[in-house]
């Protein structure tokens, strides 16, 4: 009791604090009630750890006499921006939570001038008079994919909405039972169709969809055939489904437009790069679908946005919809989707200089020198901390190819002091987050997801874990 008296007479007051040179510093650049806030919490904290004696009185001494530090980052987290940078080290590719497709500092050094002074948005430059937005990217798209008309909306969803308020109104949209699918956060087809005004008549089974499914369901008020890529499950074994091909010919023959979407909307065909095959969106233009929809944050590689393309005058009735306007996109997407799309003018470029077809890409021996180069940066500045290079799996993510395993290297960590939980927990938690996964009580680090620049931001941030895990 009495080295409990002792400890908590040690600690400074508010006012001692305050007048420490570090914090003196930071008032210049953090709110005052911001950083009296972080004193007072800070204190109450150790506080509470004397009280309960959970950690050693050695310990609490080291926080004590550092505590202006503590307060400071404390306070520095307080004026951090919820929306931050965080260094992904799942090894999901495009990770929903995380942002999904990375854009390149080249790319958002453009967009950034874009954002930051006037431009053309929608001012004809030739003609000296109001112009479309959708102009500067629709030549573009329409190039890479073939398509006779192109509209760019906020995301894959509204996309499907305006394609079905527009065609389908009203009226009927058959579609396979086995892709009603729920696209993530509890967003379902069905669910999107009803609010488009589209009357859902679904067709065959869960996994056995056959084409005299679809003739039988035609009627009347049938206006739109749809096809879901199920782009984010897979159904395996006792299965049938009708080809787009069919659906296509079925469609040409009754009149109906066929509208598929497409789901990751990749450009490339990736199994040229060892990868699974997933249908592109050019080869469902050339097989004669009139409407394809996709995003622009998946397998494209760019800023979240839902494309349509596909034959001009269904395209030029979608343009015409109000509901177009409240799901348009801002001069911010256009200017890095327009840049991203010219990268795919050249294939190798493309590959090249897009984060995410780099990512899943990239040669296992290159992760293996990236993974030796943490490895040794770790090793050289921390103790007691075992680290090893292992061979793991990463996944594409963004509900892409999800049956898709790629080989990857990561490094696996775990301390005999404290629980892989709780440092999982604190690189969280740092100032810059380090997101990572644990496996059989091992944290890992997968390489494939982290860049070269991030590794000292790394290495600091398991020192600091590991302070403050010894803390708690």
């Amino acid at each position: 009791m009495e080295n409990k008296n002792i400890l908590f007479r040690s600690l400074p007051k508010v006012d001692e604090i305050l007048q420490k040179e570090k914090i003196e510093e930071a008032l210049n650049y953090i709110p005052r009630d911001i950083v009296l806030e972080s004193i007072r919490e800070v204190i109450e904290d150790i506080r509470k750890n004397i009280q309960s004696s959970t950690i050693t009185k050695a310990s609490i001494e080291e926080r004590i006499q550092r505590i202006d530090y503590e307060i400071i980052e404390k306070a520095k987290m307080k004026i951090q921006p919820k929306l931050r940078k965080v260094i992904n080290g799942t090894g999901t590719i495009i990770h929903t939570n995380l942002g999904r497709s990375l854009i390149s500092r080249e790319i958002m050094e453009r967009v950034v001038e874009i954002a930051s002074e006037y431009s053309n948005l929608e001012y004809d430059l030739e003609e000296g008079r109001r112009g479309s937005r959708y102009s500067h990217i629709e030549d573009i798209i329409c190039r890479i994919t073939g398509a006779e008309a192109a509209l760019v909306v906020n995301n894959n969803a509204s996309a499907v909405m305006l394609i079905l308020s527009t065609l389908a109104k009203n009226k009927e949209v058959i579609v396979s039972r086995g892709e009603l699918v729920e696209i993530g956060g509890s967003f379902r087809v069905p669910e999107v169709m009803e609010q488009s005004g589209g009357k859902l008549v679904d067709v065959g089974t869960t996994n056995k969809t056959h084409l005299w499914d679809y003739e039988k369901a035609i009627g009347e008020d049938t206006s739109v055939l749809l096809k879901v890529h199920t782009s984010n499950y897979r159904i395996v074994g006792f299965t049938e489904s009708v080809s787009i091909e069919e659906l296509v010919k079925l469609g040409n023959q009754r009149g109906i437009p066929v509208v598929e979407d497409i789901g990751s909307g990749v450009l490339i065909d990736l199994s040229k790069y060892g990868l699974s095959y997933e249908p592109t969106v050019q080869e469902s233009i050339n097989r004669g679908v009139d409407i394809v929809s996709f995003s622009g944050d998946k397998l494209l590689g760019g800023p979240q946005a839902g494309i349509i393309v596909g034959k001009k005058d269904l395209i030029d009735k979608m343009k015409r919809n109000q509901l177009t306007r409240a799901i348009r996109v801002d001069k911010m997407t256009i200017a890095a989707l327009e840049l991203i799309l010219r990268e795919y003018l050249d294939e190798d470029k493309a590959i090249r200089n897009i984060p995410t077809l780099r990512m899943l890409t990239i040669q296992l021996e290159e992760i293996g020198i990236k993974a030796e180069k943490l490895y040794n940066l770790i090793i050289k500045n921390v103790d007691k901390l075992s680290v090893e290079i292992v061979d793991d799996f990463s996944q594409v993510g963004g509900g892409s190819l999800p049956l898709e395993q790629i080989p990857t290297k990561v490094l696996s960590i775990k301390s005999e002091d404290f629980s892989v939980n709780l440092l999982e927990e604190s690189l969280r938690t740092f100032r810059t987050p380090i997101i990572t996964r644990i496996n059989n009580n091992n944290l890992l680090i997968d390489l494939r997801t982290v860049e070269e620049k991030d590794f000292d931001i790394i290495v600091e941030g398991i020192i600091w874990a590991i302070n403050n895990c010894r803390s708690v």
